[in-house]
Order: structure tokens, then sequence, then C-alpha cells
């Protein structure tokens, strides 16, 4: 299993789609850091040499794209400055609710979790006439 940027990728896998389990980096971006690195994206990953790994680690961090802790740290402050300055969709990430104007009535069965009856409790003394 070659490790890239402190991610163990699959080596089984074809570099290109084992590229994108370092969070941050999809298939366009892989495409584009294997075209840059001259690294045929049909081999398997388990067949990169130490040289091919490097060449495509050092374009990663040459181009500043912003992946795993860093981009996690970012994505969380984002939503924590909107909750901050108590704006709607911040709000609705405190709430748990959906964010982007979806219907809430039904649906949003994701963002609300599982269903919560709401019901009347049946008072135990009441079927045998004592209250």
């Amino acid at each position: 299993m070659p490790r890239v940027l402190g991610v163990d990728i699959p080596g089984e896998k074809r570099i290109e789609a084992s590229l994108q389990y370092v969070y941050g980096i999809g298939a366009t971006r892989a495409k584009q850091v294997l075209d840059e690195a001259e690294v045929d994206p049909n081999l398997r990953a388990k067949d990169l040499t130490g040289q091919q790994i490097n060449r495509v680690i050092q374009i990663i961090q040459a181009h500043g794209y912003m992946i795993e802790g860093d981009l996690r740290r970012e994505l969380q402050q984002n939503l924590k400055r909107l909750q901050a300055i108590n704006c709607y969709r911040g709000i609705r990430h405190k709430k748990g609710l959906p964010v982007r104007g979806q219907r809430t009535s039904t649906n949003a069965r994701t963002r609300k979790g599982p269903r919560k009856t709401v019901g009347v409790q049946r008072n135990k003394d009441a079927k045998a006439g004592k209250v």
C-alpha cells in the first residue's frame, strides 16, 4: 500500500482512482496531477516507483491544493462562522435542518434523522374507569 501525503492509498486500484482516497482530490484533480507528473493513469498504485510517487506528491504540494486536515479544518471554520453570525444558513446548520431550501414537511429524513413519533401517553387507570 503506497502512502501519499499521510494517506494509505489502495495498491490494487489504478492510480487515478486510488489518488481520490486523499480528501480534497477528486477525479479531475487526480487526472491533472497525473498528466503533469507524466504518470500513466492506468498503472496500479502498487506498481509505481518511489520516484513517481515523489513527483506526484511534489506536484500536489507545488499547486498548494488544500487537502486532508487543512481542508477539513477550513470547512469546520466556515460552518462555525455562519453559526456565530446567526445567519439563516448558520441557524439551519445548528438545528440540523436542510440548509438549501428543501422542503421539510415531508422528506428531509437524512438531515432530520429518523422519525420521532409524538403522541398522547395513555393513562393506565383510564381503562378501569378509576379516573
